[in-house]
């Protein structure tokens, strides 16, 4: 009991400040120690363990640096390539809108023209002319596009349309 009462006597800040006197010259000599074993070219194996892990984090860190600056790279090839493919796919769109109308009315001007030459349609086939035609305009206005070659062809096509709804096919 008198050498717990003791110790609570005693100087808690020096003995505080003594102890970390002794571990700062104990991590001293450790230091002097290693570093004395790498001089003389013969280091103690906590040394090496300590140095290989120091060149193996810095090896890391520059295999990451170089990982990062890839990637980076790779992201800036890849935004490249989406506006190519993008410009490519506008290309081929407007392409193929250009096909799709004058597929459209080459049916539509050549149906008119059979007609013209005295050629014989089902209803089925009108229909289906008519319903081109929709289509074409429809094309036209979503693509802010004007029609001026069919809608003479078209005059001429429902002309004879009702002219055989009345008089039958």
């Amino acid at each position: 009991m008198e050498a717990i009462q003791t110790l609570f006597n005693q100087d808690i800040t020096a003995l505080v400040i003594g102890i970390f006197i002794v571990m700062s010259g104990i991590i001293a000599m450790f230091n002097i120690i290693g570093k004395f074993s790498e001089i003389i070219g013969r280091p103690l194996k906590w040394v090496q363990r300590k140095n290989q892990d120091h060149e193996l984090l810095i090896a890391t860190s520059t295999k990451l640096n170089a990982l990062q600056d890839k990637h980076e790279e790779d992201v800036r090839q890849s935004i490249s390539h989406d506006k190519a493919i993008k410009e490519d796919l506008e290309i081929l769109k407007k392409m193929f809108i250009d096909k799709e109308i004058d597929d459209q009315r080459w049916e539509i001007l050549d149906f008119a023209s059979a007609i013209s030459a005295g050629r014989k349609y089902s209803k089925e086939q009108f229909d289906h002319v008519l319903s081109i035609y929709e289509k074409y305009e429809n094309i036209l206005e979503a693509h802010n596009l004007s029609n001026g070659q069919v809608t003479t062809s078209m005059e001429v096509i429902n002309e004879v349309y009702k002219e055989k709804l009345k008089n039958g096919f």
